[in-house]
């Protein structure tokens, strides 16, 4: 009899220990599935977020390609990657891995948009610059009609052929990768792993009527991925800053001039795929071109 009492008082105790551990789990089971719920809405909300953000990006490329000529094909290959990456965005669930990886493609993008974006401005200056320079030279050439119609006709043309006639011009205008020999010597290679320099080279051509002197040559270099290669030298410029990849001084004597200059790479933007490398003299664009490598 004494033990069937005991037996019933361990099955309760038993029961109500039961009782309170299903409670625990429901009462944890419906915390955990609040938390899930509330969790996906915030990712919900981030990659609704991420995708306002691309699209911003979107519409501001497509502003600066209406505007420009000299960079569209740049701003063009930029704007297709964004395209890409929203795409990717709006085809896949929000998730924790995702979004990270999405934030730090959009913040490449941004920067990758602000460097695209200052190169432009300075272009755009420069054109600024050739204009008001053109417009002054128009106000005189308009004073001199008060002589005669037929002389400001014949003094604007003069005047323009002068202009393009003085400046300088380059052909043979090249880049390639260049491995740096322990004796100096530079040996042409176009594999990325085993490169240690881009040498670009151009012939600056005969011209009696560029006044001779000391010219300062500059070179950008840009990778697949719109990345500078190179030391990154800031310059001021009288239209404002420009950043290159390398830069020389040379002496023009009005006579073919051949020149090379080296960019120093960096490891992490050496990718395989199509490079371009612009030159100047000063800040006005002489010429560009594009190399491969593999």
């Amino acid at each position: 009899m004494m033990t069937e009492k005991k037996n019933n008082t361990a099955l309760k105790i038993l029961t109500g220990v039961l009782a309170v551990a299903l409670l625990a789990l429901g009462i944890y089971t419906i915390k955990f599935y609040n938390e899930e719920k509330e969790n996906k809405a915030i990712l919900t909300k981030e990659k609704e977020v991420i995708e306002d953000e691309l699209n911003d990006l979107i519409k501001k490329y497509d502003e600066a390609i209406d505007e420009n000529q000299v960079m569209d094909q740049n701003l063009v290959d930029a704007r297709n990657r964004i395209e890409r990456l929203l795409d990717s965005v709006e085809d896949n669930e929000a998730n924790l891995v995702l979004i990270s990886r999405y934030r730090r493609e959009i913040s490449n993008l941004k920067s990758e948009k602000d460097r695209l974006f200052r190169v432009v401005d300075s272009l755009n200056r420069q054109n600024q610059m050739m204009s008001q320079t053109l417009d002054s030279t128009n106000i005189i050439l308009q004073e001199r009609t008060r002589v005669s119609d037929s002389l400001q006709t014949t003094n604007q043309d003069l005047s323009n052929k002068v202009d393009r006639a003085a400046q300088l011009k380059v052909t043979n205008l090249r880049g390639e990768g260049v491995i740096v020999r322990n004796s100096g010597k530079l040996v042409e290679n176009d594999r990325t792993r085993r490169i240690d320099q881009i040498r670009t080279c151009f012939t600056i051509t005969a011209n009696d009527l560029a006044g001779p002197g000391e010219r300062n040559m500059y070179v950008q270099v840009y990778n697949p991925e719109n990345e500078l290669v190179g030391d990154e030298i800031v310059v001021e410029h009288e239209g404002g800053p420009m950043v290159y990849s390398a830069a020389s001084k040379v002496y023009y004597e009005n006579n073919e001039l051949d020149v090379c200059l080296l960019a120093n790479t960096n490891e992490n933007r050496l990718l395989e795929g199509t490079y371009k490398v612009y030159v100047y003299a000063d800040a006005i664009l002489l010429g560009t071109a594009s190399f491969n490598l593999r």
